[in-house]
């Protein structure tokens, strides 16, 4: 072969490969971006639901988080491609009456909607933008040092700061706690919402809030109850019962939970109308909705599958051996005082909420 045809032929051979290179990356599976809560859930999540994804579709999982505000949907989706989405109910009946997110194809991602399927789910719903996924609890825990006598157990023990002195750690929002201040006040759990949809309500509700003025530390990052209570920072707080749970078993701290007044929501996944990876999407909406896969997220943390026939599967946590199920915010000896959060009622009455919470703010913060 003569020099000019090997230089040639090199040349050639060069650019084919300078091709190929590309293309080959292309082929690399882009990844799904799933925006989550962080902290213990966001690992149980991880352990139980995005890598055993990957590893049976070969879709790689990318986590972002945020704080669970309609608002980050609104300003964050689009620029960071935002493919699935981990919602409270609401959350999710606001972003798909406001178009932002998409109508799901219940048959096609649960393959088939008979009516054994929808019993499966009952009694959460399958909305039109999402799935649910799992039932979590709002619930009071406090810090045992601050106690070491008379303990509190009831959600009054909450309001009363003579009888149990110290902060209390408050979500910043009129969620939930309304609706505890008026169980607190005597009125039944069925009654609560039909009483805050009055103007009487809202101001029984935020009068029985005045005994905590002075009193409050509030929280927004999901994480920070937990945190607070094991650093003797308040002595109660309000917050999700996996994050406690995971204080108490993962760390040691002494964190107990009153169940007393749980309030029960359900967390659903929801798509963004602006991802680009619908497919991917709706693949992980069938995964992630398995009723084997639920059961090993409730077997990290302690939120109930939305999926009945999950429980049978759910048993030991796989590290520290505890039996999960007694510690799911529905199990039986929790007490029959509870209130099922109404997604519809707070879709709808967002606006009025938020400005008489900040009106009572303005008048001496907490």
């Amino acid at each position: 072969m003569r020099f000019s045809d090997a230089i040639t032929r090199c040349a050639g051979l060069l650019a084919v490969l300078l091709v190929a290179v590309p293309a080959a990356v292309a082929q690399e599976p882009e990844a799904l971006t799933v925006v989550t809560w962080g902290g213990a859930y966001e690992a149980a999540q991880k352990s139980a639901v995005f890598v055993p994804f990957t590893k049976a579709t070969g879709i790689p999982v990318e986590v972002k988080r945020y704080s669970g505000a309609i608002g980050s949907l609104r300003k964050r989706a689009e620029a960071e491609s935002w493919d699935v989405i981990d919602m409270l109910e609401a959350d999710a009946i606001t972003g798909c009456e406001d178009g932002l997110l998409r109508k799901l194809r219940h048959d096609e991602i649960l393959g088939g909607l008979d009516r054994a399927v929808r019993r499966d789910f009952a009694p959460t719903r399958l909305r039109p933008c999402s799935l649910p996924q799992n039932v979590f609890a709002t619930v009071m825990a406090y810090d045992d040092r601050a106690y070491p006598g008379l303990k509190p157990t009831r959600i009054e023990d909450f309001f009363d700061v003579e009888e149990f002195p110290g902060k209390r750690a408050i979500h910043r929002s009129p969620d939930v706690i309304l609706e505890w201040a008026l169980m607190a006040e005597g009125v039944p759990a069925a009654q609560v919402y039909d009483l805050l949809s009055t103007d009487r309500g809202l101001r029984l509700a935020l009068r029985r809030l005045e005994a905590l003025r002075g009193h409050i530390v509030w929280w927004e990052d999901a994480g920070a109850p937990a945190r607070l209570l094991e650093k003797g920072e308040v002595a109660m707080a309000s917050g999700y019962n996996g994050r406690f749970f995971a204080a108490a078993q993962d760390r040691g701290a002494p964190v107990s939970v009153i169940w007393d007044g749980r309030l029960i929501g359900t967390d659903v996944w929801a798509v963004p109308v602006t991802t680009d990876r619908p497919e991917a999407a709706r693949a992980f909406l069938e995964f992630a909705t398995r009723p084997e896969v639920m059961a090993g997220l409730a077997a990290r943390i302690p939120y109930g599958p939305a999926r009945k026939s999950a429980m049978e599967w759910i048993g030991l946590h796989p590290e520290s051996g505890v039996p999960m199920r007694d510690h799911l915010p529905n199990a039986p000896q929790h007490g029959a005082r509870m209130l099922v959060r109404d997604s519809v009622w707070y879709s709808h009455t967002e606006a009025i909420r938020e400005r008489r919470f900040e009106a009572w703010l303005e008048k001496g913060g907490g």
